[in-house]
């Protein structure tokens, strides 16, 4: 969890569905799409979130050979070169002649306070 305060930009909170560590300003968790806290626009347009990073590729596994086996791990690290959060995403195996493609995208929201829909209740 982040030692940030509640409240405050990097905030954390645990997802109740998935148990999985999302932002406090989450409205719908990343990981399970869950909703996290009622909002009555969240039918509305949300603003675009901004995706700094993309990368997205693709592996063929030849088409003679044994079958291959693969680990997906992502690393965050800081301005220091220090490693903030190592994360086993998933695993699996490819047979000859099969093809897996991979994305991996960051996405970025602004940090500032957002003004409370008028009439809402907070639970």
């Amino acid at each position: 969890m982040s030692g940030a305060r509640p409240g405050s930009p990097g905030a954390t909170r645990q997802c109740p569905h998935c148990r999985e560590t999302v932002l406090e300003s989450a409205a719908v968790c990343p990981a399970c799409r869950h909703y996290l806290r009622f909002e009555p626009m969240a039918e509305a347009p949300q603003e675009p979130t901004l995706t700094p990073l993309r990368i997205q590729g693709s592996i063929r596994h030849p088409a003679d050979g044994e079958p291959w086996e693969y680990t997906v791990v992502v690393s965050i690290r800081n301005d220091r070169d220090e490693e903030i959060a190592h994360k086993l995403i998933g695993v699996g195996a490819m047979n000859p002649n099969e093809r897996c493609t991979f994305t991996l995208s960051v996405e970025a929201v602004s940090a500032k306070p957002r003004a409370p829909v008028k009439g809402s209740v907070r639970h």
